[in-house]
């Protein structure tokens, strides 16, 4: 690996070495939460009131890579609903291959599913994420959100699973996931279900991508919560792009 002032240059690393970068602790007994975003030089969470809006090519690779690692991917609503999410696609060789190697992907290759907080179950039975996936999304829900609106995501194709009575809390939705088997736990936002996570300490490692742009405006940061907080957090490593993207991994200490 070249290394440029104490940072690796990603255009020296292969597939194998970007995995071993970003594997999973091995032996998880309990979910491990890794968010992963992207924001701007001066913070700004997305362009054009997308995340998508700032993304390089190296934002890419290890966005994709982080995907191929995990068990789950989990977001808000909100997020699926303005990025319009479908179902993961990822390389089921190499899914294999990071599970024979016991840091991440499924031993038959399969995606991981795309998992949804929603207290309301607000979601379109038509949206891509029920028509466009390899594999059912798991709706994650309250006890009061409507009857009706849960059998209609079910029927959809969903897993839905109630994990609140009137609330989906941090503890609760991590509960339903390592219930499930689903301990490499990667979630792609958005900054409000971040945010709760961060306030509950249930986030284990941040992979945060620097886009090489300034864009003003009035966009959101990654993380919104209804308080402040101080979480430490160590820096693991720092890749850089030709292009001046910059990738850096964050753990809690």
């Amino acid at each position: 690996m070249q290394r440029i002032h104490n940072a690796i240059q990603l255009t020296g690393l292969s597939p194998d070495d970007l995995a071993r970068l970003y594997a999973f602790p091995a032996q998880l007994d309990a979910p491990w939460v890794r968010a992963n975003f992207v924001s701007s030089i001066d913070g700004a969470a997305t362009s054009g009131n997308l995340s998508e809006g700032l993304g390089t090519p190296a934002d890419r690779t290890v966005f994709m890579m982080l995907r191929e690692l995990s068990d789950v991917i989990l977001v808000g609503a909100g997020t699926v609903r303005s990025e319009n999410y479908g179902g993961a696609r990822t390389d089921p060789r190499r899914r294999r291959a990071l599970h024979d190697r016991g840091i991440g992907g499924h031993p038959d290759g399969a995606p991981p599913p795309i998992a949804v907080v929603t207290a309301s179950a607000a979601l379109e039975p038509g949206a891509r994420l029920f028509t466009d996936t390899q594999v059912p999304p798991l709706v994650i829900t309250t006890a009061i959100a409507p009857a009706d609106r849960k059998q209609q995501l079910v029927d959809a194709g969903a897993d839905v699973i109630e994990a609140g009575d009137i609330a989906v809390t941090p503890k609760r939705l991590l509960r339903a996931l390592g219930e499930r088997g689903l301990l490499r736990v990667l979630t792609e936002g958005g900054p409000h279900l971040f945010g709760e996570l961060l306030e509950a300490d249930a986030v284990d490692e941040l992979c945060l991508t620097t886009a090489p742009l300034l864009v003003g405006g009035t966009a959101r940061r990654i993380s919104l919560s209804a308080h402040e907080f101080r979480s430490p957090m160590t820096r693991t490593h720092v890749l850089l792009d030709d292009d001046g993207t910059m990738l850096t991994r964050w753990a809690r200490r």
